[in-house]
């Protein structure tokens, strides 16, 4: 038996197949043992986000050698059965069907876009089975659309957002406008930042608002409408390639010059390193500036990653790997692989991770990892983080009994 799943000939030859198509990571585990194994299934957005999500994969695999090497969980190897969602909802549920039904698996891990994350986490809760969100940020996923099984990893939009609402506050800027992609992370990202800074600063203003779409941003339009409603700051959420664009075309338009700019994630090494020496200097932002790090939990980790991978590690690294030591914690603290034990045990575990130990709290199923709030500079024709401290969650989070009462069960 695994878990509550009984072990089919059938399911054995569907084992054989997922592992000779390269679905079945058994790190560090006999062939033998395969049957004995805890599973884990794991859903990511690796085609539509690979500078994330590849990293974010390195990082699991790490955590779960160290974990297989050691003698895996309460005696029993882990095995990941990961799949790809896309980024899309409907394919993100349809994979986590297959991975219950088909596969066998005991608990669910991952996904990256918000409303991804919303469509697993719905899933967990008709399907009764553990969920560990790795990525989405959206406060959604633990407050108003909470629910029972699902546990989210990193802090969420509203808890960075106040951490940058409190560097912001210390401006001078009165008038300001913002760009973010139009779904659920951005419109989410947006409205925790306005109403953490109107808490602070109750003089400011809204000036002008810009909802690119994910991915297909038109960058000269869109800074030259910013350029127009003559903000004095700029809270920008965009990432990845329409990041990359947005600079290039602000900094181009002079939309950058003498004014203050507030970004959320750009200081995740996926996002500053493909600008290079296009960084803006100055920006206020949340990320990770891993080389600069010196915590004995982040130089360990980060010395492991590169001796095993050849490269530095990304956030998504942290992620990946602070997931699996996450879901390890989990079913070592339950004691076995039962989804209501696993649930209970979830609550108050203690996991140590790359940025320190974090724990999950009981009212709202929110960890405490935290983030680094620093300023983008350019050193060597590279961006980097500087003046940065670490934000520990748990300090921006309400108190759990008010969070509590912010979810519908």
């Amino acid at each position: 038996m695994i878990g509550s799943h009984r072990v089919t000939r059938r399911r054995l030859g569907g084992i054989a197949g997922a592992i000779a198509l390269g679905w079945v990571t058994l790190a560090g585990l006999p062939s033998a043992q395969a049957e004995d194994a805890i599973r884990v299934g794991e859903i990511n957005s690796y085609t539509r986000l690979p500078a994330f999500t590849e990293p974010y994969r390195l990082g699991w695999r790490l955590a779960l050698e160290e974990i297989n090497a050691t003698g895996g969980v309460l005696g029993r190897p882990l095995e990941v059965i990961d799949r790809d969602d896309a980024g899309k909802p409907g394919e993100a549920v349809t994979a986590a069907n297959e991975l219950v039904t088909r596969e066998g698996v005991d608990l669910l891990m991952g996904t990256f876009f918000s409303h991804v994350g919303l469509a697993v986490s719905d899933f967990a809760r008709q399907r009764q089975v553990l969920f560990v969100a790795a990525e989405p940020l959206t406060d959604a996923l633990i407050w108003s659309k909470g629910n029972a099984y699902t546990f989210r990893l990193r802090p969420s939009t509203g808890m960075q957002a106040r951490m940058l609402a409190e560097e912001a506050a210390k401006l001078e800027a009165t008038r300001w406008a913002s760009i973010a992609p139009n779904y659920e992370y951005g419109t989410s990202a947006v409205a925790a930042f306005r109403k953490a800074l109107a808490a602070l600063r109750p003089d400011i203003e809204w000036v002008n608002e810009q909802w690119p779409p994910q991915g297909k941003i038109d960058a000269g339009a869109t800074a030259q409408a910013l350029v127009q409603a003559e903000p004095d700051a700029i809270f920008n959420a965009t990432f990845g390639p329409d990041l990359a664009k947005f600079v290039r075309e602000g900094t181009t338009r002079g939309l950058f010059e003498d004014r203050a700019v507030v970004s959320l994630l750009t200081g995740e090494p996926e996002y500053l390193d493909p600008l290079g020496a296009e960084t803006p200097e100055g920006w206020i932002v949340t990320g990770y500036p891993w080389d600069k790090v010196d915590t004995p939990e982040n130089t360990a980790f980060v010395a492991a990653y590169q001796a095993r991978f050849g490269e530095p590690p990304r956030m998504g690294s942290v992620v990946g790997y602070a997931a699996m030591k996450s879901v390890a914690a989990i079913i070592e603290k339950a004691g076995s692989t039962d989804t209501e034990a696993m649930i209970a045990a979830a609550k108050g575990v203690m996991v140590d991770t790359p940025f320190g130990r974090i724990s999950y709290r009981a009212a709202d199923h929110q960890s405490t990892m935290g983030a680094f709030v620093g300023r983008t500079a350019v050193r060597d024709g590279q961006g980097t983080m500087v003046d940065f401290v670490y934000r520990d969650g748990g300090s921006v989070l309400p108190p759990e009994d008010e969070a509590r009462a912010l979810r519908p069960e």
